[in-house]
Parts: structure tokens; sequence; C-alpha cells
């Protein structure tokens, strides 16, 4: 296969960021706007080692779960990924993907509680961050990219919204506004921010300025008061003077009425500032803390909320619950929080201002009793740190994690099983349709006697596991040999800022990639052991990776941190002979094996694979090793 060939592909599944699978050439090829049961004439746009990017010139013969897609730059905004298939799948692919991310990274095969939906698939949307055009046109960015399309009226905001962004492009042509350049970082106007509190209808619109004031605002005031009326209850500007893709600085400054809004999210009234964290999607987010809330079993419990934003999860089960402490690293809105617990007369909750593990870890020494732990973090996850704090130094009977990433959920499940916490039940929640996006709440239980005595002899050694990465790749970098100092290096990232692209690692050699690790990888994983299961053959990963993917180092991140994680707990012997051959590979590099041992195995490193091997020849070269017959080299 190559670079701008045409092929016949069937579409055999969706990645989780949306792209139909086929297979051709026994390579997998993603290819974007496609859907299960299409047949497409394909053009390859991009080869890589075991799969292929393409697009899709033609669809020969549609999926059954196509429909006609109803937004006039569905194929080009980023935003949308599922508006060609019905919402009946889209909610099925959704499920299937958060059971097979929880089951393949967190290790726990249990089948998810029927997903949550709402009726709405449209105009659901209470918030909108549009990026702008050098040409005055507001928009989204198309996929992966930052290139803009302009679009004034997204589908999934409220109609209102689109009036507002017309207002200002015009605001901007006649006042001839500079726009924000992200090459040159010149220009004054950066994003237009918009929220709307769907139960009592008020509106905050905030501009985003690489200054410290607007012109013209007086002008803009007016034009927005006579369209919305009463309805804009805020106008504000925040400043960002950073040269960063992140979209809001710290600092708001309000032109008109008030500094924040007001919502109502289960019975409770909410205060909203422009910093504050709030679902984008508040009849969704109701039926999300409802569940939470019957996971947490709040009635006379002591309940840490971790991640609390503006108090939204916490202050619905304060009622119930004997006390609330919520903690927030957003000023502004733990000020919102504790503004909201006294508009509600809630007197048993209190919040924090702080780093929620520093947080943690203060109060785990202060000996506060807490019964249930919530954690709602952003997507990147929980560290290992806080888990550690929350499993070992709390030991609450229940944590109940919301999490807007499964893959970053499914590695804290699996370190919460490590420190003795069993999945309970999972329930995924689509606050976001149309989108990729997927939202899940899991109870978590602490295991009891016998069931949890391993893990708790363990978690000592299991401590070392879950270091940042920072702190793993010193670890490692300490390990290497003299020789191989300089030479080789490690390299690691989540993509935590992108949702549903896993990661990627690998392993370098004089800044050369010798080999590599990604989400791809853990697809295909998925997509064969689900394709063995349907014809009836039942077979563990353990055992293809075994057998399969070990030997033909078809891994993906997760198999990269593990084995890492696994090494630096394990001797050297039991390394060098491992069937994990990612363990031999970090064994051949490590200080602590001599040029009397790298000898001695060399006849059993002859039967390994070329990608183990290399390492082996690699480390030799580097000591100058001689050997009897000849001098390895690379």
């Amino acid at each position: 296969m190559q670079k701008n060939d045409e092929i016949i592909l069937d579409i055999i599944d969706v990645t989780n960021e949306g792209n139909g699978v086929g297979k051709s050439d026994g390579m997998a090829v993603f290819v974007p706007l496609t859907a299960v049961g299409d047949k497409a004439k394909v053009k390859i746009l991009k080869v890589k080692k075991n799969y292929a990017f393409g697009k899709a010139l033609e669809i020969i013969t549609p999926s059954p779960d196509r429909i006609i897609p109803d937004c006039p730059v569905f194929n080009q905004c980023g935003g949308c990924v599922y508006r060609h298939i019905s919402y009946e799948a889209e909610l099925k692919l959704k499920s299937n993907k958060v059971y097979e991310v929880i089951k393949r990274i967190g290790g726990v095969d249990l089948a998810p509680q029927p997903i949550l939906y709402g009726e709405d698939t449209d105009r659901y949307r209470n918030k909108a961050q549009f990026p702008i055009c050098l040409s005055g046109k507001a928009g989204f960015y198309a996929f992966h990219s930052h290139r803009i399309v302009p679009c004034g009226d997204c589908k999934l905001q409220p109609l209102e919204f689109g009036e507002i962004v017309e207002i200002c492009e015009k605001w901007i042509a006649k006042n001839k506004i500079s726009i924000y350049n992200e090459d040159n970082s010149k220009g004054l106007l950066r994003h237009i921010y918009i929220r709307k509190a769907e139960q009592t209808g008020e509106i905050m619109l905030t501009l985003v300025i690489n200054d410290d004031d607007l012109p013209f605002e007086d002008e803009l005031i007016t034009e927005l008061k006579n369209a919305l009326g009463e309805s804009l209850k805020s106008l504000q500007i925040n400043i960002n003077k950073q040269n960063t893709n992140v979209i809001l600085g710290d600092k708001c400054k309000t032109l008109y009425g008030e500094s924040y809004i007001t919502d109502i999210l289960c019975d409770v009234k909410v205060r909203l500032s422009a910093l504050s964290f709030y679902q984008v999607n508040r009849t969704m987010a109701e039926k999300l803390y409802k569940k939470a809330s019957e996971y947490a079993k709040p009635k006379n419990k002591n309940i840490l909320d971790l991640y609390c934003g503006a108090g939204t999860i916490g202050l619905s089960m304060a009622r119930q619950a004997k006390s609330v402490i919520g903690v927030e690293i957003i000023p502004e809105a733990v000020k919102d929080a504790e503004y909201n617990a006294r508009l509600n007369g809630i007197e048993n909750a209190r919040f924090i201002c702080a780093d929620a593990a520093k947080a943690a870890e203060e109060l785990a020494k202060e000996n506060i009793k807490t019964d249930v732990v919530i954690v709602d973090p952003p997507r990147k996850g929980c560290s290992a740190e806080l888990i550690d704090t929350i499993a070992n130094k709390f030991s609450p009977e229940r944590v109940v994690y919301v999490s807007c990433d499964p893959a970053t959920l499914a590695r804290d499940i699996k370190i919460f099983g490590e420190m003795g916490y069993e999945l309970v039940e999972y329930t995924p929640c689509d606050l976001f349709p149309r989108t990729s996006h997927i939202e899940t709440v899991v109870c978590l239980s602490r295991k009891k006697g016998d069931e949890c005595s391993n893990e708790t002899e363990m978690i000592s050694d299991e401590k070392s596991r879950y270091k940042s990465w920072s702190n793993l790749k010193k670890q490692m970098n300490d390990l290497l040999c003299d020789s191989l100092k300089d030479k080789i290096s490690y390299f690691y990232t989540s993509y935590h800022e992108v949702h549903n692209a896993y990661g990627r690692a690998t392993i370098n050699y004089n800044k050369k990639e010798l080999v590599s690790f990604s989400w791809v990888e853990m697809y295909a994983q998925e997509r064969e052991v689900s394709q063995l299961y349907h014809k009836g053959k039942k077979v563990s990963y353990g055992e293809l990776e075994k057998e399969k993917w070990m030997p033909e180092c078809k891994l993906c991140d997760a198999d990269f941190i593990n084995s890492l994680t696994s090494y630096l707990k394990t001797d050297i012997t039991t390394s060098l002979n491992s069937d994990n051959y990612l363990l031999r590979v970090f064994a051949y590099m490590d200080r602590r094996v001599g040029k009397r041992t790298l000898i001695k195995i060399k006849d059993e490193v002859e039967k390994l694979p070329e990608w183990v091997k290399q390492f082996y020849q690699i480390r030799c070269k580097a000591d100058e090793i001689v050997f009897p017959s000849k001098r390895i080299t690379v």
C-alpha cells in the first residue's frame, strides 16, 4: 500500500475519535466520516508501518446506520463526528468503547449499566468558545488543527449564541478590532466565550483579549442589550496575554452587569463565574449527578469532593450528608462554591482552594474522617499520589469517580484495584451527543477481609509503580549503563489534552526512534480480540500478548508503562528471562548487568525477535564486548 493508492474498503469498526476502520493488506486503515457497514472507495493519504490513513472518495454501499448529516460544516468542523449515523448507533458505539477500554487498560471485564441519554441531541450546550479568524469571523477549529472553520450558528449551541456571534462580528468589522495572531502574538481579540443558564435564561458574554482594556465597549453593550434584553446578565473581558493555546487567562473584568450568572442544578441554585467549571449539558448533568449520588449513598456520610468546581456535585448531596468538604484549585470557582452553599442555606459544607493531591494529603494529616470520596478530575485523570492518599490514608468505604476520558479512567481503576478497591458498577452518560466525547460515573468499593489482604501487604512495593512519568523516567535513566547514558532515551506522552488519543511512547537511540508504542496498537489489539470472540474463539489478552503481540512488538503505550513500572520492582535475573520482552530490553541496558552476563546470554538472545536483539547488540557495541567468534555490530 502506498500514498495516493485508491482502494475499496469495508468499514468494520470505529475508533474512539470517530474514524471508521477497515483492513487492507493486513493493515488497519483509518477513514474519517465513515460508518460501520460502509463500503467505500478510499484514497490513501499517509502510510505507516502497521496502519494507514485515508479519505473516503465515494460511499459505494452505505451502512444501515447512516443518515444524512444536517450540518453544512460537518465534514470540516472538528466538533461533531457522528452526525452521519443514527443516535441509537452512536449510543451503542460509545457504550462499547467504554467497556473495551476498561477491560483492556483497567483489566476489569464488567459490562456497563445502560448508557444514560437525553431526548435533545441539538441545542443542548450551555457554553461555547469561539476562536476568531483573522478576517473577523468566528468559528471552530478543524479536526486536530488550529485552522478555523467559520460557523456562527452551531447546532449544538442555543440559538442566542448565533445572534451574539453575529453582533460581535459586525462590531469587529465596524470598529476594525484587531484579531490575535498566534504566529506573532499580536492583535487584541482572541476568543468569544458565551455561557447560558438553562433554567434562568441568564447569559454571560466574555471576550478574551490580549490587553487590559476593550475599545468601543459601550457600542457593543448597546447592541447586545437591544438584542438580548434582560437575558444579558454579564459582559466581561478575560485578559490573556500569554503566548499559549490555553483559552482563558486568570483575570476577568466586568464591563456590564454582574460577574456571574445563576442556574439551578439538582434543586441547588448555582452561581457561575467565567472561570467556574460547570457541565455543558445541564439536563444530562442532573442524570449523571443522580447516578453519582446512588453510588455515593450520602445519607449521614462524610464526603470529600475533589475537583469540585463550583461545588455542584457535593452540594447536590449535602442535604443528606453529614458533612461535605470540597477542594478546587481555581479561586473564583471556590468563591462560587462558598456562595452557592450560603445561597442554598447549606451549613455542613466547606471549600478549600488548593491542588487536589496536596489538599488531600493535608486533610489526611488532620485525620479528617471520610466515608466517601468523589473525584471529578480533568481529562488527564488523578495523579498517582492522590490515589495513594485516597486509598491508603483515607480508606473510604466508596470512591465515586466521574470521568470525561475512558482511557485515564481505566488507568486509574487499575491503580485503585492494586490498592484494594474493586470496580462495583459503572454507567456511561452521554453529555455530548454527536461528538466523540463520553462521560462515565464509576463506583469503587473497598475490598474487605482476605479479599484485600494481599493488596495491603503489597502497598509499599506498589507505590513505586505509580510515580509520575518524570519520576519513572528518572529512575530508568539512573539505571542506564555508563556507555549508553547519552545515547538511549525514553519518551512518553498521554496526550491528555486531546480527547481519546491515549498516547505514545518510544525508546530512542542517538535520538533515532527504535521502537514505538501507541494507541493505534491498542485499538488493533482490542479489535483482534473482538473479532476472535465473534468467531467463537475465546482467547485472553494475556495469551495473545505472549504468543503474538509481544514477539511482533505490536504493543501500546499502556504496555510500555506497565512493563516499565513492573521492571522497577523485578530482579535482574527474572527480567533477563521474562516472557515480557520489554523487561529484557530494559535489562540489556541496565548498569547492573555486566559483561560476563551479556556474554553468557548470547545464545539465548539469538532466538529472540529482531526488535529485541537490536538492544542487546547496541549494549554490546557500546561496551566493546568481543566474543570468541566475532564482534557484535549494529
